[in-house]
């Protein structure tokens, strides 16, 4: 069952042992984490089964990355902004 990551879903992939290690392999060679190599597999292959809704899928996910930096962005400033309030008062 996926689990909600931030803004991300994180899912278990479960693979035969030797197929891994050939996909580990091919991460070293390449000097990439085989976790995100892998995902990247999976968005190629989305993107040519069904490219439109893939592209609709990661226009959408590229927005909701923008949202959530521009939330961090705006705390941070908040969280500035008291501190230097609160260094006023004291």
């Amino acid at each position: 069952m996926p689990l909600k990551h931030g803004s991300k879903i994180y899912c278990q992939l479960l693979l035969d042992t030797h197929r891994y290690k050939l996909a580990e392999k091919l991460a070293e060679e390449r000097g990439v984490r085989v976790t995100g190599m892998l995902r990247e597999f999976v968005y190629s292959a989305l993107s040519k089964i069904q490219p439109q809704e893939y592209e609709i899928a990661k226009a959408d996910d590229e927005e909701a990355w923008k949202e959530s930096v521009q939330r961090r962005v705006e705390g941070r400033q908040r969280s500035k902004q008291e501190k230097r309030e609160s260094d006023k008062d004291a």
